[in-house]
């Protein structure tokens, strides 16, 4: 990795780490974020504030994390695609392990759809619609995102691109798979928080 990836990286790391979710219900009076429901920063637990606005504003930022680094560079500088990937996985790093926050961030999958979108608009259209479908009809944020970052790796595959860059994309889904741990055992012990949308 070469200085100039190396500092964009990095960049795109704090950028990520931004815990927008927090900053936002402390500023509107909701206190600490982490005390309520599941304790995450992102905006599905935003949501249980019973304040829709708030978790679509939290929603739309966190998506915008994953997304303007890899919009910038696509557009303002001859970076390669495997060089595009890692730096925009470490907007979604940044999401997840927070240093701010002592690296307890949130499960990442808003700031990784924003990823998918500026990677491949296509891509991130049938990842959304796969979302949208699981949590509507099982009414479980968790399983809808667990269920489509399985699928997302394979996406790439499908649409032709290189192994080196599907396997990454595997990797940092399985990441985010595994801040799902605990979403996981509880789905299996049926205890898991339903959303309502």
């Amino acid at each position: 990795m070469d200085l100039e990836i190396f500092i964009i990286s990095f960049f795109s790391y704090i950028i990520g780490s931004i815990p927008f979710g927090l900053i936002i219900t402390k500023l509107l009076g909701y206190g600490d974020i982490r005390n309520l429901g599941s304790g995450n920063i992102g905006a599905t637990n935003v949501l249980r504030t019973g304040n829709k606005f708030i978790a679509l504003l939290v929603l739309i930022l966190d998506l915008l994390k994953g997304f303007i680094p890899v919009f910038y560079l696509i557009n303002f500088s001859s970076i390669n695609d495997l060089s595009l990937i890692i730096i925009g996985s470490f907007a979604v790093f940044g999401h997840i392990f927070p240093i701010w926050l002592k690296f307890r961030g949130g499960k990442g999958v808003a700031t990784y759809i924003g990823f998918l979108i500026g990677i491949d608009y296509v891509i991130a259209s049938i990842f959304i619609l796969s979302w949208i479908s699981i949590a509507f009809i099982k009414k479980y944020s968790s399983l809808a995102s667990i269920c489509s970052l399985a699928a997302s790796p394979f996406l790439f595959m499908i649409f032709a691109y290189n192994l080196r860059i599907s396997l990454l994309f595997l990797i940092i889904s399985l990441v985010l798979i595994c801040k799902h741990i605990e979403n996981i055992r509880r789905l299996i012990n049926k205890k898991e928080t339903k959303i309502k949308l």
